[in-house]
């Protein structure tokens, strides 16, 4: 399957080359294929065309080429860029990510900078896994995303990695939370309080604060601390008062002759950074 993001690609016209004359030499009597020399733009238009027909090794394979036969050309900088897209379009995500990484190691100031970093965001997004398991890809990917928003805020860019911060954010915080809501379940309520902790301190713009100011009610109640799920259970209330864990709150509160009560000591109001 094609992907979307694609990078600026240039064809260079063949005329020229077929003009030029290819050195060559002929084959051994071992029968070893001959090394051919080969203008760069005739190499170039040749992986280009393995990559539009979505054969993805050969394409790079053929970019690599352009630089180890013209090394210093002005095709050779181009090459090595198409040769991380070719990578990425074949779902080679490490080798899309170390040829990406080199591009911007060797050429700083080269105007597909910003895309280069794009591209090794988008080949670790693409890798994020479902909640369950480890989230090592999805943290690289926010840290690659939030780099090129810092580096390049204006580049065309910069708007969908935007985008896939937030969604890398909400993933983040959906596998803290499902870590807590396990160790509730076995009663293992300070454990259970320290993931939903982070929910609140790293991810409460995320689709999981509500039920994290819930799970912090329930938890505190279970320990018996009522300053804390009072406090919870008040926060939640202020901020999301139409939310379902918030009746939720309510109930175990007042089913334990609680008041919903915010204390300015706690954790949890000092940490809350949404409207209070």
């Amino acid at each position: 399957m094609r992907k979307s993001v694609v990078p600026g690609i240039l064809r260079f016209s063949a005329a020229s080359a077929a003009m030029l004359l290819l050195a060559a030499c002929s084959g051994g009597d071992d029968g070893e294929i001959a090394y051919v020399e080969r203008p760069p733009e005739v190499i170039y238009n040749n992986a280009l065309d393995d990559l539009q027909d979505g054969n993805y090794k050969k394409a790079s394979s053929g970019f690599d080429e352009v630089e180890r036969q013209h090394p210093y050309s002005v095709w050779a900088t181009k090459a090595q860029l198409m040769a991380a897209f070719s990578a990425y379009q074949d779902n080679n995500y490490e080798l899309a990510v170390l040829a990406a990484q080199r591009f911007i190691r060797l050429h700083p100031g080269n105007k597909d900078v910003p895309y280069a970093y794009y591209l090794i965001a988008i080949s670790y997004y693409e890798q994020i896994s479902d909640v369950g398991r480890d989230q090592e890809n999805t943290k690289q990917a926010l840290t690659a995303l939030e780099e090129l928003v810092r580096r390049f805020p204006d580049s065309k860019y910069a708007r969908d990695a935007r985008l896939k911060i937030d969604l890398a954010r909400d993933h983040l915080g959906g596998k803290e939370m499902e870590i807590g809501r396990y160790y509730l379940n076995q009663g293992q309520y300070v454990a259970a309080i320290n993931r939903f902790r982070v929910v609140i301190e790293n991810y409460q713009t995320t689709t999981h604060a509500p039920e994290a100011l819930h799970r912090l009610t329930e938890a505190y109640l279970a320990l018996g601390v009522t300053d804390e799920a009072q406090t919870a259970g008040a926060v939640l209330g202020f901020n999301y008062p139409d939310s379902d864990w918030y009746q939720d709150s309510y109930a175990l509160l007042t089913g334990s002759d609680l008041e919903l009560k915010a204390s300015q000591e706690s954790w949890i109001t000092r940490a809350w950074k949404q409207v209070f």
